[in-house]
């Protein structure tokens, strides 16, 4: 469901930015920015109008150009905008600068993120985390935070500490940091010793990009009913339910979602979370195929396994969900150029670079619930491998229901012979 603005908050309305470098050509600016747009709805802002600039670089200034600053100025003074979101980190001197000649919020795609998390978090746990990133980015940004304590902010970008007092030295904020940061290693002991009790289930953990669908995957394999919806960040919580298929009881964990230029002190906080993905014997890599980059966005999420998790290397399942929402243009008859990527159907896609997954890739939609028996079979033979190979001897499966009811029916046989 939606989130509807209150009475009293009107949505912001805002103006996005991003460049177009060498690095980053156009398609794949627009594509970043379509995401920083979701990002703000997310966060409750409306995105009126997305500029764009050709640069070999950020400027050190403005970030963009001054003419190009000039018209964004000129745009937000004719249409009330409330707020500029750039797609990368911007400096303290560069949000200073910025702010001076728009006069206006001024908020990064960090900002936006660390927004979002904090709109987001429920536990104590969680909150405690985002806090902790909250401090450490506002940490270099001190400077340009001091100028605004006349006038304190509220709304998007300003949740949080920078909402109710900013600290009077750098001092203040490395002892909340440091604070932070120590009862995040008891939480981490906490859940260390949580971990532990668990006994010896089988471990899995479901991973992926943000807004792929793994919260309704787990709610849909453990019967069980969490927050899930079609916004960005919906899961911060890491939830975990035990699962039985056929005779394989195990547990199953929902994890928060990567994304792009997710910022390394995010990341950090939220150690306690990714110490799920860390100890699983077994991943469920979750991927919106109907997605039209899909492909980069399974590469954001290996390469924060292996850079954060150390878990690229665990055995993995590839869950290729929401095929329902797949589309493709198919090529003329009379168009004899090479096709391109959204010309491939499912079934091409399934012959491509997939095929040579085999028995690690399965085709789902969780939400009408198409192959999931297909997903069961391969679940359980995999955690079933794993649950054997640790406890060879170990009689911890259960009785299928099947073998139940066999030996009800031998014994009240055998209870009828008797009398």
């Amino acid at each position: 469901m939606k989130d509807l603005p209150t009475a009293t908050e009107a949505p912001e309305r805002a103006i996005l930015v991003g460049l177009i470098t060498p690095a980053q050509n156009e398609a794949r600016a627009k594509e970043y920015l379509d995401e920083l747009e979701f990002l703000a709805d997310t966060a409750g802002a409306v995105t009126v109008r997305k500029f764009t600039q050709k640069m070999n670089g950020p400027d050190s200034r403005t970030f963009v150009g001054s003419g190009k600053l000039e018209e964004i100025r000129q745009y937000t003074e004719d249409n009330d905008i409330a707020m500029a979101i750039f797609d990368d980190d911007l400096s303290s001197k560069q949000v200073a600068n910025i702010e001076k000649e728009l006069k206006i919020k001024v908020l990064d795609r960090t900002g936006l993120i660390l927004d979002i998390f904090a709109k987001r978090a429920r536990t104590a746990n969680a909150r405690t985390q985002v806090e902790l990133a909250q401090y450490q980015y506002l940490l270099p940004r001190l400077t340009r935070m001091w100028t605004h304590l006349e006038r304190q902010r509220g709304g998007i970008g300003m949740r949080g500490p920078g909402e109710t007092q900013i600290e009077t030295d750098r001092r203040i904020i490395l002892d909340k940091i440091s604070r932070l940061k120590e009862e995040l290693r008891s939480i981490d002991r906490q859940k260390s010793i949580q971990r532990k009790n668990r006994g010896k289930l089988t471990r899995v953990a479901l991973v992926g990009y943000t807004n792929v669908g793994k919260s309704t995957l787990m709610n849909l394999l453990s019967k069980s009913d969490v927050f899930a919806e079609n916004k960005l960040f919906a899961t911060l919580d890491t939830t975990v339910r035990k699962v039985i298929i056929e005779n394989l009881p195990f547990l199953l964990t929902d994890t928060v979602g990567f994304i792009r230029k997710l910022p390394t002190h995010l990341v950090d906080s939220f150690k306690s979370t990714l110490d799920e993905v860390r100890e699983a014997d077994l991943l469920l890599h979750v991927v919106d195929i109907s997605h039209p980059n899909f492909e980069e966005q399974i590469e954001v999420v290996n390469r924060t396994l292996a850079d954060v998790c150390g878990s690229a290397d665990k055995p993995m399942i590839m869950v290729f969900n929401k095929v329902d929402a797949f589309t493709y243009t198919p090529k003329d008859a009379d168009d004899l150029t090479p096709a391109r990527r959204e010309n491939l159907s499912l079934d091409d896609l399934k012959q491509s670079w997939m095929s040579r997954m085999g028995e690690d890739a399965v085709f789902i939609s969780a939400r009408k619930g198409i192959n999931i028996d297909e997903l069961k079979h391969k679940l359980y033979e995999r955690a079933k491998q794993i649950h054997l190979t640790r406890f060879p001897y170990n009689d911890f499966l259960f009785q299928t229901y099947d073998n139940l009811a066999e030996e009800e029916e031998e014994e009240e046989e055998e209870s009828g012979a008797d009398s």
